[in-house]
């Protein structure tokens, strides 16, 4: 089955084509065909496809709407320009699987596009306003594109996290709260720890009621999840992407009296004073450079701001590391994804310093020497924690739940 992998931004989208099925998950060897990025859509847009690694298009159409953009994708692909193996006209896709952020309590799982949970997406909009209606967008684009008749999939990225326990989901706020408006810990980044952590089971031979893991997304958006038996029992994330870790322009925890304060203080409405702590904090506020941590690291050694920020970055993850080691009582691995945390030596470094005592013997030499794009281990041969670097692949998830789904089959 070959799989259109969408993920769409207000202005933008992200795709690939991958070939996936039984024969193919069962060996690891699903096959992207293409992927490709639309930006600035709207307008003039630029639209970037690459085939093998090779980047084969790159132009500036114009494109008003998300249904122009993957159309116009789709009519250069099988246009015949680039050879794409198993494509050749609109037949040769076979389903969508969109990236959807935001399920609320409605979805625990990756589910059949239909005009029921279409209507459930829009009533969940303002828990994501940012990324729901992005998504629904898409969702409405491709149905316009391939038309009712092609099956399509949501995998969402709190699905993962619906196995989390009350004691860890909900706020200590009135309950009643809870009921009425949804007030709770809902996670993201699920669809990213989910793979690497049924990845590492692959991998090292556990099952799964021996996957008790914890995973570090860490990129612009980081956050951290307390895999128990295979599912998720705690994650740093909250009721939106601004709570848990220090991030790239986000605050992460904080006291809430700080949000009143700031808004007395420089005279802002609830929206003024978020902006701050979603846009304007994180390791760019502290730094007061940038939110790139090449950069950061590049200054570190002459900006002690810079140094701060990283060091404020390294020891919030600490703090989470012994929060969920302790829930886990008998962690088998740490697990290293996201951009920062597949290519990061330093901030590797940083976060796993002084960790001996809690039975994780860091190997700095692997770390130094690690390849980028590989799974590799990164601990000491006598650590009784391994610590390992696993790549992300969301859209490898979204291609097989979508096979999955459309197959009748359980997805993994």
């Amino acid at each position: 089955m070959n799989v259109f992998v969408l993920n769409c931004g207000s202005s933008s989208l992200k795709f690939q084509i991958i070939k996936t099925g039984d024969d193919l998950m069962e060996k690891n060897e699903d096959i992207t065909l293409c992927k490709g990025l639309v930006e600035r859509i709207g307008g003039p847009a630029m639209v970037s496809i690459k085939v093998n690694d090779k980047t084969v298009l790159d132009t500036e159409p114009v494109l008003h709407d998300h249904t122009q953009a993957i159309k116009y994708i789709i009519d250069w692909i099988v246009s015949g320009e680039v050879s794409i193996p198993g494509i050749k006209s609109l037949a040769d896709i076979n389903a969508v699987g969109h990236r959807t952020v935001h399920g609320a309590e409605d979805f625990n799982s990756s589910v059949m596009i239909t005009d029921e949970v279409i209507a459930s997406l829009e009533a969940n909009v303002e828990l994501a306003p940012l990324h729901n209606p992005a998504n629904i967008m898409g969702i409405r684009a491709a149905i316009e594109v391939f038309g009712h008749d092609m099956p399509q999939v949501a995998v969402f990225d709190t699905a993962f996290h619906s196995t989390m326990p009350p004691e860890n989901y909900l706020y200590a706020i009135p309950y009643e709260l809870y009921k009425k408006y949804k007030i709770r810990k809902y996670g993201f980044h699920g669809t990213s720890h989910r793979y690497v952590a049924e990845r590492w089971r692959e991998i090292t031979g556990h099952n799964v009621e021996e996957t008790n893991v914890i995973t570090l997304h860490l990129g612009n958006g980081a956050s951290m999840d307390c895999i128990k038996n295979g599912k998720s029992f705690d994650t740093s994330m909250g009721f939106t992407p601004l709570e848990g870790l220090v991030m790239g322009t986000r605050c992460g925890d904080i006291d809430p009296s700080v949000l009143e304060f700031i808004m007395k203080k420089e005279n802002l409405d609830v929206a003024g004073a978020i902006k701050i702590l979603n846009k304007d904090s994180g390791v760019k506020g502290v730094s007061g450079l940038t939110n790139d941590f090449r950069d950061l690291e590049g200054a570190m050694h002459d900006n002690p701001r810079a140094m701060l920020a990283l060091n404020m970055f390294a020891q919030r993850i600490k703090k989470y590391i012994g929060s969920y080691m302790a829930q886990l009582n008998g962690t088998k691995a740490l697990i290293f994804t996201g951009g920062i945390g597949e290519n990061s030596i330093t901030m590797r470094q940083m976060i796993m310093e002084n960790l001996e005592q809690m039975g994780i013997i860091f190997d700095s030499e692997k770390n130094k020497n690690f390849k980028r794009g590989v799974e590799c281990l990164l601990s000491a041969d006598n650590s009784p924690i391994a610590v390992y670097i696993i790549p992300t692949n969301e859209e490898l998830v979204i291609a097989r739940d979508t096979f999955c789904i459309i197959s009748g089959i359980p997805c993994m």
